[in-house]
């Protein structure tokens, strides 16, 4: 009975920790620009959370940029996707710290 109330209390607790750190906990603080990028089958983010991030985002008026790569999942493993992300980050850095025009 004791070895259950004490697992229990860790899995709420650990559930109350990974609430508190959990990105959307903060969105409504972050108001630089962001750059979110997400692929669509990711097993560990899924990408209804990114939606959710940018349209916090949009709601606070903060510039926000979104990439979402449909066939690929934690991390880009294809070639043409991974240029794809170098090339529209130098984009952001570009137009967000430089304050360039898009192309």
């Amino acid at each position: 009975m004791l070895k259950k109330l004490f697992a229990t209390l860790v899995v709420f607790s650990t559930l109350a920790l990974l609430s508190s750190i959990a990105p959307m906990a903060h969105a409504k603080k972050i108001t630089k620009p962001l750059f979110v990028i997400q692929g669509r089958n990711d097993p560990r983010v899924p990408w209804s959370e990114a939606e959710q991030m940018i349209s916090t985002m949009k709601k606070n008026n903060t510039p926000v940029w979104y990439l979402l790569a449909n066939d690929e999942g934690h991390g880009f493993a294809k070639k043409q996707i991974q240029d794809y992300q170098l090339y529209s980050t130098i984009m952001f850095m570009k137009k967000i710290l430089l304050q360039e025009q898009a192309p």
